[in-house]
């Protein structure tokens, strides 16, 4: 009588310690499917944008800084409203570490002692930014560059 009581009791114990339940299959797969999709889009606004200069306060095809290119991404693609400095927008959403960057996430770099930079990240290592030499392109995190510069990333 013991010995079933026991194996009951220990069964109870086993199953009552599990920390959450298990999450459907299906779940990864769209978490997936959004981040294609995004990237999709994202690289479409590229290609509308691919190639205009950069310049300094500028907000049209004549002419986009790399705070207001991110801005523009946000409006058009998100709906959002974001800041209009890379300062304040530093300042949006939550920490993400390098390592755990998704699509749409926004990525950092000091460029200088007082200046700021910043773009969305899109995926392996790529993000798209309005670069003050080459305008509006798609830089890799890798570049010596841009790794020696990067300050953080952000989730909206």
């Amino acid at each position: 009588m013991l010995k079933p009581l026991l194996s009951l009791l220990l069964i109870l114990l086993v199953t009552a310690c599990s920390s959450s339940p298990p999450r459907p299959a299906g779940e990864k797969r769209n978490v997936e499917v959004r981040q294609l999709t995004l990237e999709k889009q994202l690289m479409a606004f590229h290609h509308e944008w691919e190639g205009v200069p950069y310049r300094y306060g500028g907000m049209s095809k004549q002419g986009v800084d790399c705070s207001a290119f991110v801005y523009l991404a946000y409006r058009d693609i998100f709906g959002k409203q974001l800041p209009r400095t890379t300062e304040d927008q530093s300042n949006l959403g939550k920490s993400v570490t390098k390592r755990n960057l998704r699509t749409g996430d926004l990525v950092f770099f000091k460029t200088g002692w007082s200046t700021r930079h910043v773009g969305v990240y899109l995926s392996e290592h790529r993000f798209l930014h309005a670069s003050t030499s080459q305008g509006v392109m798609i830089s890799s995190l890798d570049n010596s560059y841009w790794k020696q510069k990067y300050w953080q990333s952000r989730r909206l």
